[in-house]
């Protein structure tokens, strides 16, 4: 742990692509996932969705990984969510910052998680295994997605209860959200499952969709339909590879910043 405090306490410099900013809180959820928040330079400018690159100095140079932005973009601050990897080029080091080092972060954030990707629909439904959960945490504090859409539902699927970071602010429903807790109290429903240990829902997303507990207090069809119904999917490749096939088998379109759809993932993560 030494070593990687001693890289971290350098002086970064910033260059034209990456400005250096200050860690201001840290979060540890369980021994496999945190999440933290920077310093957000007057200048940088994102859609709700969409991620960015971010990093350290290793060896005297940036190394640099893409990190969906898990606040809103009107927040003051960006908030990241990570998994650790023990032996992970990046996540190996950074799972130890601490308040105050300093993080490269790029000057161009982009990506397809964005409404602007989508058709215009009644039901949002945002479908996250993992840390996919992140872009969905910056969309649902946006007022324009309340705008947009009747109904704005996260599913997200963990492996323990642990895993489930953010919970207490999705269960209440934002209630201390200052723009969207009113919007999101008629209008937002929080779906977490998990598959390996005891909880009140469990099995994967397909699951809870085949067998229609993903619709229960939803108004509408108790399945997926491409006339209303909108999807946006972030995680795990097997799951975003499984669901888009099957979204195209029911009559879905994949859409793009150039030509909005029915769906979007985010390529970028998926290869």
């Amino acid at each position: 742990m030494t070593v990687e405090r001693s890289e971290q306490t350098i002086e970064l410099e910033p260059t034209g692509a990456l400005s250096v900013e200050k860690v201001c809180s840290v979060r540890h959820w369980n021994e496999h996932l945190f999440s933290f928040t920077i310093t957000r330079p007057p200048s940088f400018r994102f859609r709700s969705g969409e991620f960015v690159m971010l990093g350290l100095q290793v060896n005297g140079k940036p190394l640099l990984r893409a990190y969906s932005i898990a606040s809103p973009a009107w927040a003051e601050e960006l908030d990241i969510l990570s998994i650790k990897v023990e032996d992970g080029p990046l996540t190996s080091r950074l799972q130890h910052v601490q308040v105050g080092d300093q993080i490269y972060l790029g000057r161009k954030p982009t990506g397809t998680l964005v409404t602007d990707a989508l058709l215009p629909g009644k039901r949002l439904f945002m479908l996250a295994t993992g840390t996919g959960l992140a872009p969905f945490l910056s969309l649902i504090r946006d007022p324009d997605v309340y705008e947009q859409y009747e109904q704005v539902i996260v599913v997200h699927s963990v492996r323990r209860v642990s895993d489930l970071a953010f919970r207490e602010e999705l269960e209440s429903k934002l209630a201390d959200d200052p723009l969207v807790s009113e919007e999101a109290a008629r209008q937002f429903t929080y779906v977490p499952t998990v598959t390996r240990e005891a909880f009140h829902t469990s099995g994967r997303i397909g699951e809870l969709i085949e067998n229609g507990r993903l619709f229960d207090g939803l108004s509408g069809p108790r399945a997926l339909d491409p006339e209303t119904d909108r999807v946006m999917m972030c995680g795990s490749m097997d799951m975003i590879k499984e669901f888009s096939e099957k979204l195209q088998g029911m009559g879905f379109t994949e859409g793009s910043n150039a030509k909005p759809g029915d769906f979007v993932i985010e390529r970028a993560f998926v290869g």
